[in-house]
Order: structure tokens, then sequence, then C-alpha cells
């Protein structure tokens, strides 16, 4: 039950690989992979990739709010990825705030149910338009009638 297997045949018995270097140190490097490896050469796989994986040096992405060729979005994405509108918030808060009882702001923007409601009402007697106006210029999530986020701010 104490025998071991038998070794091969240009080996010192006990354990290890069959294929191993006898004298460690010398010889083959183990993590070379077959290829000899110089001084300066990195190993396939390590350091930064090569090729496709980024833009070519100087290319750099449309900053937002230029246009980018898309018809859905012809003043680029915001950073979360939602169309920029051809319209300013600031365009439209300033009328809001300054024209709000006849609801200009909310036509511009393209609300138009709104802006007949606040000229209707004059504006909610200024209170309406006067709110509607800052929520315009302070809000990030005020939309066109097509659903675009406003520029601008």
């Amino acid at each position: 039950m104490s025998e071991q297997p038998p070794q091969p045949p240009n080996q010192p018995p006990g354990y290890g690989y069959p294929n191993a270097n006898p004298n460690p140190g010398q010889g083959q490097n183990p993590y070379a992979g077959g290829q000899q490896q110089g001084p300066y050469q990195q190993q396939p796989g390590y350091g930064y990739p090569q090729g496709a994986a980024y833009p070519p040096p100087g290319a750099m992405p449309p900053p937002p709010g230029m246009y980018t060729g898309d018809p859905n979005a012809p003043y680029g994405y915001d950073p979360m990825g939602r169309p920029y509108s051809d319209k300013s918030k600031i365009v439209a808060g300033v009328l809001q705030l300054f024209l709000g009882t006849l609801g200009i702001g909310r036509f511009y923007i393209g609300s138009v149910g709104i802006g007949i409601a606040q000229l209707l009402t004059c504006g909610g007697l200024g209170i309406w338009s006067l709110i509607d106006g800052i929520m315009l210029l302070t809000g990030d999530n005020n939309t066109d009638s097509q659903g675009r986020v406003l520029r601008g701010g």
C-alpha cells in the first residue's frame, strides 16, 4: 500500500509534474506562454486595449446642445439620455413671468391648453403665472409639447 506510482524515467522519485524542468530557475519561463518576451514587450491581454475600443485621438463627442444629426433630437441629448427641445427654459420662464397673465410662456413651449386657461383667468390673477414662471426657470424636467426637455440653464 505504500508503493508510489511509477515515475517518468528522467525524473527523481517524489512528487511533481511529469514535464517539469528538473532545474528550476533555469531554461524556460513557465509564464511566457510559449513565446519569448523581451524586456519591454507586454503579454497579450494586458495594458490598455488597442484598436477600436476607444475613439481615435482628438475625436470628441459633440457638446450638449449641438446638432447631432438625429432628427428625433436635433439639439442632442441631456445626461439622462432624453432629447433636448428647440425651446429654451429661460425664454419660457421670462415670458411667463412678464406676460404670464396672457399665458405667453405656455404658448411658447406648446402647452396650448394651459395657455388658454391662463389667458381666460388672467394667469390665476397673476399668482399662477408667477409660480409657473419660477417653476419653468428652476425646474429640470420641464418639457415642450413633443416631450423633449427644455434647453438652457
